[in-house]
């Protein structure tokens, strides 16, 4: 049976269990409580307050937010704030309106709750203490289908703006069922902001599905993605985080799934014609069930809050570490400067990459990088005899080290040659893996080896053998290269696995255990080299939550200017905390120009790296007459602009610092950014139009009652003295083109 099938859940069940029997035996003794026991016993119990109308609707009440599940079986949440009642959820008036429902043979089959019959008791888990609420409900038709639907929803005092919810059905008749697909989480969504333009809102997408799409993105009338997770999708891409936001100035909504696995399923978001915006969970079950069997869909949740993305992937993280999610605490050195050797692109030599160093000592750059085609072949992974031949990778990676410099390695784990295709002008061979272990491939359904990212072929991450094998490609890179990091590139997913030599209980064995193959790598180097810097780039798209907790440092991934470097650093920053160390990728990247099939990269935007806290890195060339790197060439005049930002980034360090999330994209203009550091606060601010000048006064939010001088440290001028007050943000008359940073201090 597909693995989804056996979420079953009984935790709750097995405490009330343990309660029933400590209370009999608490009788057989005679026993009595004291006062203070009682005290005790109450103070276990769950803030949360649940009203039970038997006709619906049942009403989870938290601090901030109630969550209505109404008669029709739609679940609607509200933000509780200033005394009003805040959404986005606007369900139908008519027609079939729950947020859960099956479809089987393309035909949607719809159930009604039961109220008379919905159980509340306390829920204890890893997340802490709440109140569960279970309902049964029929179903509407046809006649004689044999089954039983039974919707669990689940609030927290801990994360008193998010409701869980997860559906089981239950087989009651004498015949086997299949399930095509289950919907959950459905919900339609009004902005409230345009009577026209229900759809007018800014929205979050955390699926890796196209290079350098948008992930955050202003909703349109003809908008539709369909947000595949976890899984592969064409072009090699896939993963990402399951999560899909949506924000106004006054309230938001999310939802997704809350396991640790990267499950495949879809969030499809699409505007419908009257303008509402249509989003749900939807799971390919594709499931069979016997008589007396039951599936169990996945945890899914909604969440209702005050912000834009960021404060719905906080929750997100935060609930999947109580889970068992760990965090690693990046190095010391994820947050150094890094030079990239991608300037001189695929044919780079041992003599430019060395030739850069004094450069790089002058700028104080602590790191460089060995980029994409030093090696033969994808899999095996030796150094290319006509570029790197003999040792001299190793005495490369000597040479930067004796200059006091740290030097990371690019290479894509599990991608293997199997001479099927090209990449570039790189036409594939066999690889010595491939043919040595052809059982370690992945298969498709029909028997062929599937393709990953480049086309490539790819190792099963499932099998132990493969694990090992990148165990010791790692031991070769660090300890015997001496290489101090790696820079793992196209790392999105890998497909499903067929191979019937795996003995796989699911397909979908493979895409759950590549972040097995990644904890290896993260883990074997941090062993070796203490501060070394693993990072992971998902190339233009969101991460996946698969390998996310194996790195030090994420990477913005190919940004398409310096709007997406900022808002990727702020991702990360709620993904993986507010002292995160990302990557803020090579600063010319900030800005581009399309040229052909291809882009020239030219930007020098280092202040939207590090006003959002990122880490900043380049990929100039010394300067040359060949005009295919005349984009990316160290000038004279570069080289002061860049010795600048470099030197106002190293003095800052605000990577290092608490990323505050005070400002709301999309909402807040211009668009803000806060860092507090050593007793300062640090403002970026950024023009809507970064060539024209913008005027007017900017909100200085997160500041305590007291005067504070402020000064524009990335021109050096002062900026006199300000006032903050416990009622309101202070607010400081501005007139900037581009950027504006500010050091406020006491």
């Amino acid at each position: 049976m597909n693995e989804l099938s056996c979420r079953m859940r009984s935790l709750g069940v097995t405490r009330k269990l343990i309660l029933v029997l400590a209370g009999i035996t608490l009788l057989n003794s005679g026993c009595t409580r004291s006062e203070k026991q009682a005290k005790e016993s109450r103070s276990e119990l769950s803030s949360i307050s649940v009203a039970v109308n038997t006709g619906g609707p049942i009403v989870l009440i938290t601090r901030t937010a109630e969550f209505h599940i109404l008669p029709s079986g739609y679940l609607q949440a509200s933000l509780v704030k200033g005394g009003e009642k805040l959404s986005l959820d606007e369900p139908r008036q008519s027609g079939p309106t729950e947020s859960d429902y099956l479809l089987q043979d393309g035909k949607e089959l719809h159930f009604t709750l039961d109220f008379s019959k919905a159980e509340v008791t306390e829920a204890t888990g890893k997340v802490g203490r709440g109140k569960r609420v279970e309902i049964p409900a029929e179903v509407l038709g046809p006649s004689g289908t044999g089954l039983r639907r039974t919707l669990r929803v689940e609030v927290y005092d801990d994360f008193p703006n998010l409701l869980f919810s997860s559906v089981s059905y239950t087989n009651t008749g004498s015949s086997d069922y299949h399930i095509d697909h289950i919907v959950e989480q459905q919900h339609r969504f009004n902005s409230h902001v345009a009577k026209d333009r229900p759809y007018d809102m800014w929205s979050f997408h955390g699926s890796s599905y196209d290079w350098g799409a948008n992930d955050v993105t202003k909703l349109t009338n003809a908008f539709s993605q369909p947000n595949m997770m976890g899984g592969l999708v064409n072009g090699g891409y896939g993963g990402g985080i399951p999560v899909v936001a949506f924000w106004t100035a006054s309230v938001g909504e999310a939802i997704g799934h809350v396991e640790t696995l990267p499950l495949t399923l879809s969030i499809p978001v699409k505007v419908e014609r009257d303008g509402r915006v249509n989003t749900s969970v939807t799971i390919p079950a594709d499931a069979t069930l016997k008589p007396g069997e039951t599936y169990s869909t996945p945890q899914s949740f909604v969440a209702i809050y005050s912000g834009d993305f960021y404060e719905p992937l906080r929750l997100w993280s935060s609930v999947l570490q109580k889970e068992g999610w760990q965090l690693p605490k990046p190095s010391n050195e994820a947050y150094n400067v890094s030079w990239c050797g991608w300037g001189y692109e695929f044919n780079v030599t041992p003599a430019q990459m060395t030739g850069t160093i004094p450069k790089l000592k002058e700028l104080n750059i602590k790191w460089a990088t060995l980029d994409d085609r030093w090696f033969d072949t994808y899999g095996d992974w030796n150094p290319r005899p006509d570029t790197f031949p003999g040792d001299s990778i190793k005495k490369m990676a000597d040479d930067f080290h004796k200059q006091g410099e740290l030097v990371q390695l690019w290479w894509l784990p599990l991608g293997v040659e199997d001479g099927q295709g090209k990449w570039e002008s790189h036409k594939y061979i066999v690889s010595k893996v491939a043919q040595e272990h052809p059982d370690w491939l992945i298969l498709d359904k029909n028997g062929k080896h599937a393709r990953m990212a480049r086309n490539l072929a790819a190792l099963c991450p499932a099998v132990p053998e493969v694990q090992a094998w990148y165990k010791k490609l790692t031991e070769k890179f660090i300890r015997d290269w001496g290489f101090d990091g790696s820079k793992l590139d196209n790392i999105f997913t890998v497909p499903a696995c067929y191979n019937p030599a795996h003995h796989h209980k699911s397909p979908q064995d493979s895409v759950n255990a590549m972040g097995e193959v990644y904890k290896t790598i993260f883990q074997t180097t941090r062993a070796i080299k203490p501060e070394s810097v693993t990072q992971a780039c998902p190339c233009g798209t969101p991460p996946s939550l698969a390998w996310l907790p194996f790195i030090d440092q994420a990477v913005t991934a190919d940004p398409v200017g310096a709007v997406q470097v900022r808002r990727r650093i702020k991702m990360y920053k709620a993904l993986l905390g507010p002292e995160s160390a990302v990557y803020g990728d090579h600063v010319e990247l900030s800005e581009m120009t399309r040229v052909g099939n291809s882009w020239s990269e030219h930007g020098s935007d280092f202040a939207s790296t590090i006003g959002a806290g990122g880490v900043v890195g380049t990929k100039f060339v010394m300067p040359t007459s060949d005009p295919k790197f005349k984009p990316v060439a160290l000038t004279p005049e570069k080289e002061q602009h860049w010795k600048k930002w470099i030197g106002i980034y190293n003095e800052k360090m605000l990577s290092k610092g608490t990323f505050r999330n005070l400002y709301v994209y999309g909402y807040d203009v211009p668009e803000g950014y806060a860092i507090e550091k050593d007793g300062k606060m640090y403002y970026a601010f950024f023009s809507p139009e970064p060539s024209k000048t913008w005027k007017g006064k900017i909100e200085l939010r997160g500041l305590a009652a007291g005067t504070y001088h402020v000064v524009d440290y990335a021109d050096g001028k002062d900026l006199g003295m300000i006032h903050a007050d416990d009622q309101k943000a202070p607010e400081l008359a501005a007139d900037f083109k581009g950027h504006l940073l500010l050091e406020v201090s006491r």
